[in-house]
C-alpha cells in the first residue's frame, strides 16, 4: 500500500464521518432550522471529499467531469432545498420563533399583510 492509497483511504474515512455527523445532527437537534443546517453543511463537505477521493483514485478526464457535474449540481440544489425547507417549516408553525435571534421572515410576511390589507 502507497502513500497515495493512504491518503484516499483517509478522504473516505473523513467523508464517512461527515456523513455521519450529518445524520447524528438531523437526529439530535432539537428544530427544523439546526437539522437543516446539519443536513446540508456537513453532508455537502462529506460528498466534496469522497468524489476528491474518486478523483485521485482515478484521474481521467471522464471522471473529473462528472465529479464536477455533481458538485456543482449539489451546491446549486442544496441550499436552495434548504432554503424552502426552511421558509415552509416557518409558514407552518414548525421552527421554534423564541430560539430565533432575529426574525426577518416574520418582520417581511407582516408588513406584505400590511400591504395587503391596505390595498383592500
Amino acid at each position: 500500500m502507497n502513500l497515495a492509497e493512504l491518503g484516499i483511504g483517509a478522504l473516505i474515512l473523513l467523508s464517512g464521518f461527515l456523513s455521519m455527523a450529518a445524520g447524528i445532527g438531523i437526529l439530535r437537534f432539537p428544530d427544523v432550522l439546526t437539522r437543516l443546517h446539519a443536513a446540508t453543511k456537513p453532508q455537502v463537505l462529506g460528498l466534496a471529499v469522497v468524489l476528491l477521493a474518486i478523483t485521485l483514485r482515478v484521474p481521467t478526464w471522464g471522471v473529473l467531469s462528472t465529479v464536477i457535474l455533481i458538485m456543482t449540481f449539489q451546491l446549486l440544489t442544496q441550499p436552495m432545498t434548504a432554503h424552502m425547507l426552511g421558509r415552509a417549516a416557518y409558514r407552518s408553525d414548525h421552527v421554534r420563533r423564541d430560539l430565533l435571534i432575529e426574525d426577518d421572515l416574520g418582520r417581511d410576511i407582516e408588513e406584505h399583510d400590511r400591504e395587503q390589507d391596505a390595498a383592500r
